[in-house]
């Protein structure tokens, strides 16, 4: 009986990079939520590798939670009222463990917007997050309506409740630790499992998929990922794209920001238009990733004319 409990165990975690494509019905509006175990008590909830649409109902983000035997931890809750409460729902089939916190990695929409279904528990961020939420909530709300019509029914942004301490977190019999770094965002929160070695790396880090650049800085973005290569990963669980058994998506994503850098760069000094630099040639890796159609150009509006900026006053973009 010992060894079928352990070779069940074994095969419980085996295979945590698998990756897991949510079973959207559209007629139900069900986002076809489903955890899988990366290790014993951590569960990814993943979403679709794509671009904000009607089809995955704004479902991108990969959001987590982990059991600690007093409660049950929450990272990020989703862009949308339907999408916390079958979170929710999900979290309650998968564990007897209550709800009993929330912590948000970065002020994106899909990072706080299933806030609703989490009324009742403390909802951490920081300061920085905090404040963009509430400058960018409205914004936020009139974009994924816009984009994702009847899935957003009834969603109104709810804001954390409270500010996050940096540094060990420490829930039941768990021993974690929230780190904090910039360049995605102003402030990009990781959550690091210390038992595990799963590392939800936020909006900091992107696997086969383009970087959303809303709020980035190229160059604090650079230093942040240096920084966090050398944080020990068994797991990685990026925002955006497939969970990682390696820091391969850390490589992808210095690669790309990279090659903006130092691509936009020339091209604002040779003098070229907007225009122009949305038909250069893009390499081949890149162009291969999710959300490449949308994302890329996205890119280009986001930071080229800082780019330009730049060059025109001597600094840096």
């Amino acid at each position: 009986m010992k060894a079928l409990l352990a070779s069940l165990l074994l095969a419980a975690f085996a295979n945590p990079l698998a990756q897991g494509t949510p079973r959207v019905d559209l007629g139900r509006l069900d986002y076809g939520l489903a955890a899988r175990a990366l290790a014993p008590g951590v569960w990814v909830v993943e979403g679709a590798n794509a671009d904000f649409s009607p089809g995955n109902g704004c479902n991108i983000i990969n959001t987590g939670f982990i059991a600690t035997g007093s409660g049950v931890l929450v990272i990020n809750t989703g862009p949308s009222k339907r999408y916390g409460e079958q979170l929710r729902a999900l979290i309650a089939r998968t564990t007897n463990e209550p709800v009993v916190q929330v912590i948000h990695l970065n002020l994106h929409p899909d990072y706080f917007l299933g806030n609703q279904a989490f009324a009742d528990v403390p909802r951490l961020a920081t300061d920085a997050t905090r404040a963009g939420m509430a400058r960018e909530a409205k914004a936020y709300e009139d974009n994924l309506y816009r984009l994702c019509g009847d899935w957003m029914r009834g969603t109104e942004a709810m804001l954390p409740t409270g500010t996050v301490a940096l540094g060990p977190l420490h829930i039941g019999s768990r021993d974690m630790e929230l780190r904090e770094y910039r360049g995605h965002t102003d402030s990009d929160l990781v959550l690091v499992d210390k038992s595990s070695g799963v590392v939800f790396a936020g909006g900091l880090v992107f696997a086969q998929r383009i970087p959303t650049t809303p709020h980035a800085q190229v160059g604090p973005w650079l230093q942040s990922l240096r920084a966090f290569a050398a944080l020990p990963v068994k797991t990685l669980v990026p925002s955006h794209g497939p969970v990682r058994a390696d820091a391969s998506a850390v490589g992808q994503t210095q690669r790309y920001l990279q090659w903006i850098d130092g691509r936009f760069r020339q091209l604002a000094e040779q003098g070229a238009e907007m225009n122009e630099v949305l038909r250069s040639e893009v390499p081949a890796e890149f162009r291969a990733w999710a959300a490449f159609g949308t994302e890329y150009t996205r890119n280009v509006a986001h930071l080229y004319p800082r780019y330009e900026r730049a060059v025109l006053k001597g600094g840096t973009p």
